[in-house]
């Protein structure tokens, strides 16, 4: 099993703990254990889908007798009245099941539809935009992979798998060349591969880490458009450059167009509306 696997399996185990615990006993108390029924999932909102996947594992941990008929796949749009899925099994897995598979689809395709929004307004650039950790502790994973399918790109997934020396970072270190030469030292003695970014706040450090060189990325922090346009131009496509920092979905456009490779977005996951749907009997 991989980390991805492994956190979903932890995350549902956690989800059927905080909400069943020992036992839904409304549906319990007046649903016959060997009751048989079916029950849709219906879409009431525009946007797009995203979780099936996740839903169909939800169902199979809980109950494997469950039959699962998928109409609409992750990442199709959806509209008011479609139907994305049909179960059918025992009416006491149904209703166990209901409102955890429903808080997992419709935070996932809040953060698709979110994220194809961002991706839309991108077209014919070739910036592409990024998540960033801003996410609900404990289902990172999860929006994540939503991210994706609405046509995002994931940054790290969390401080494991990437270096990000950030404003904090350098100040602790004592300045850029030191926090960067202490990265590639500790790399190298971990025997770790790991991407290093660096976030600069102004041309003196960016000029810095050009001069220094040893990263991967370089991040705009808190850049306008103008000054973003002259940093690209600095960098010369020495290095990948992001953009971050009081980025709006007004101002994106304006920054992809400054030719920078990547735009990150805390608004993909920390603020999404989930996408309003329901799961019915039928």
């Amino acid at each position: 099993m991989n980390k991805e696997e492994e956190l979903i399996d932890r995350l549902i185990d956690l989800a059927f703990a905080e909400d069943i615990g020992d036992g839904d006993h409304t549906t319990l108390s007046c649903i016959p254990a060997t009751a048989m029924g079916k029950s849709k999932l219906l879409i009431k909102e525009p946007g797009i889908l995203a979780g099936i996947e996740i839903a169909k594992e939800v169902f199979r941990r809980f109950d494997p007798t469950m039959k699962v008929e998928v109409f609409i796949n992750d990442g199709a749009a959806v509209k008011p009245g479609d139907v994305a899925m049909i179960v059918e099994g025992k009416i006491q897995s149904l209703l166990q099941t209901e409102r955890l598979m429903l808080n997992i689809m419709q935070r996932m395709s809040g953060i698709a539809t979110m994220t194809h929004k961002y991706a839309e307004q991108l077209k014919g650039t070739n910036t592409r935009v990024l998540d960033t950790r801003k996410t609900t502790p404990g289902m990172r994973i999860l929006e994540k992979m939503a991210v994706k399918i609405g046509g995002g790109v994931n940054h790290r997934i969390g401080l494991f798998d990437m270096i990000l020396l950030k404003d904090n970072h350098v100040d602790f270190a004592g300045g850029i060349d030191k926090a960067i030469n202490r990265a590639k030292e500790y790399c190298k003695e971990k025997g770790k591969d790991l991407k290093i970014e660096i976030e600069v706040r102004n041309f003196d450090e960016l000029q810095q880490v050009l001069d220094l060189g040893g990263v991967d990325r370089i991040m705009f922090d808190n850049f306008t458009p103008a000054m973003t346009k002259k940093a690209v131009e600095m960098v010369g496509g020495r290095y990948e450059t992001e953009s971050s920092g009081g980025i709006t979905f007004d101002t994106l456009r304006d920054y992809a167009e400054c030719g920078v490779d990547f735009i990150s977005v805390g608004a993909l996951t920390h603020s999404v509306k989930g996408l309003d749907m329901s799961f019915k009997a039928c």
